[in-house]
């Protein structure tokens, strides 16, 4: 048998002083330090490299990080508790320094649960989709309404300018990842986080290098929902019968139901919705109140997981007023949906999605905020899962609304075999035959380069990633502004 060392799942806040973060440039790990160092604990860190905006992040915080990886940063750091980040792989040379020396260890999840959610009631945010945008719509309600949470996102929250709070309030809102947790712990991450209150935004089939099939990825959902209380709430999302399904089955916690589908039964649905330059207009039909709110975003999507975020509000005791104050008051978190400039006339918007669910959603949204206006869709997949040949006729089906398509065709990947990748060129030619004019290249510069020489004033262009995109957005701005 492996021997992992001194791995711990619980450990007592006060017997602990010093903390070392093993790959702290992350932005959940690098964030989680921050978070640490607020809450009293003398902290530092090691990576390979840390480059800005993490650099200058830390250093504003005061902690410490040591490059590169090294058993000697261990004499330099002293810690009494080490943090492993999921990055880690076992032969990291901290982390067998860390096994050899038996210094008690913890994954990020776990040292989160039993550092910061100890005694707090946590609310925890789950689903394939929408995850950060909701989490952060959660935690402003709160801050709002004047409950001085703490919260812990995916996400640079505009509101705040980072994606964490401490704060000395009950509540701890956190965005629950079903990704894998550590080396030594293949469980997802958000078994961890203590759930009290949750909100289940969606299923649908992801992350495919960790997970063999739909039902192993339900699985993980029904998992958490067995680690929520006799006396906690989950809202879910029925939209999705499976997650409707998965919830029921699952958790002894009290299940509240919420939809904006015309067609479907929820204890939360939606009414008389309407978009405009400030957002969505809509009522929240719930038990025994209809409030009039406006969100400052567009799309259904985001419409969807409000009436979820009010379902959670009011169980934790929040008024409708109130919440109806903080959704007027979000400014939504930097990716999604974010306008990155408009020189000549055109706008160039940023957002993270990846999944052919996102997409297509995204794509319906900006048309509903920018009716008039043609649309671009440049995209990028770049996710495990999107790479493969999973959802290629989702894809094909993903950018409707769209008058042109730029896709980029995926490095090779040593995780994704030849022969299950995805086909850019096919889904280009199922886009050309439903008359959306659409390319593809192997390399970004030819698509800044055909984007800033054929985009019109007045157009739209929206550029889906879940990562840098080769500097492909500041490129693009500043070749517009060239032109």
């Amino acid at each position: 048998m492996t021997d992992n060392g001194l791995i711990l799942n619980e450990i007592a806040p006060h017997s602990i002083k010093r903390i070392h973060l093993v790959g702290v440039a992350g932005t959940g790990m690098g964030s989680f330090a921050g978070m640490l160092k607020a809450a009293g604990y003398d902290v530092t860190g090691s990576d390979t490299n840390v480059y800005p905006p993490m650099s200058d992040m830390l250093r504003a915080w005061g902690i410490d990080v040591m490059t590169p990886y090294a058993a000697e940063n261990l004499d330099r750091a002293r810690p009494d508790l080490v943090i492993i980040g999921n990055v880690i792989r076992r032969e990291n040379p901290e982390a067998t320094a860390v096994r050899a020396r038996r210094i008690p260890q913890m994954s990020f999840p776990a040292a989160f649960g039993s550092l910061l959610l100890a005694g707090k009631h946590s609310v925890v945010i789950v689903g394939t989709h929408g995850k950060t945008t909701t989490s952060a719509l959660m935690a402003h309600v709160l801050v709002a309404a004047g409950t001085d949470p703490s919260f812990l996102v995916g996400g640079v929250t505009l509101n705040y300018d980072g994606n964490f709070r401490y704060g000395a309030g009950p509540y701890v809102v956190v965005e629950g990842d079903e990704y894998d947790t550590a080396y030594f712990d293949k469980g997802p991450k958000f078994l961890h986080y203590r759930a009290r209150t949750a909100i289940l935004t969606s299923v649908e089939f992801d992350h495919a290098d960790i997970y063999r099939d739909m039902a192993h990825y339900e699985s993980a959902y029904a998992k958490f929902g067995e680690t929520l209380p006799p006396d906690g709430v989950l809202a879910v999302c029925a939209t999705y019968a499976n997650a409707l399904e998965i919830a029921r089955t699952s958790t002894p916690a009290r299940v509240v139901t919420y939809s904006a589908d015309d067609e479907v039964r929820a204890d939360y649905s939606l009414g008389e919705l309407s978009f405009d330059a400030e957002g969505a207009h809509f009522v929240i039909r719930a038990p025994d109140e209809a409030p009039r709110v406006l969100l400052p975003m567009s799309g259904r999507h985001n419409v969807e997981n409000a009436i979820g975020v009010y379902a959670a509000a009011r169980s934790l005791g929040l008024t409708s007023t109130q919440i109806a104050e903080g959704f007027a008051s979000f400014r939504g978190v930097k990716r999604r949906q974010e306008p990155r400039g408009e020189p000549r006339g055109i706008l160039v918007i940023d957002d993270f999605a990846h999944h052919p669910t996102a997409v297509r959603e995204t794509i319906h949204a900006i048309r509903l905020r920018y009716p008039h206006r043609r649309l671009w869709a440049v995209f990028e997949p770049r996710s495990n899962t999107s790479r493969r040949n999973i959802h290629q006729h989702e894809y094909a089906e993903s950018f409707d609304g769209a008058a042109r398509v730029s896709l980029k065709v995926p490095e090779p990947h040593d995780k994704v075999p030849v022969n299950e990748q995805l086909d850019v060129p096919a889904v280009a030619d199922a886009l050309r035959e439903q008359g959306i004019d659409a390319d593809y290249s192997s390399e970004v510069p030819p698509m800044i380069e055909r984007v800033a020489k054929e985009a019109r004033p007045g157009d739209v262009v929206l550029v889906m990633s879940n990562g840098a995109f080769g500097g492909f957005i500041p490129s693009l701005l500043s070749a517009l502004e060239a032109r």
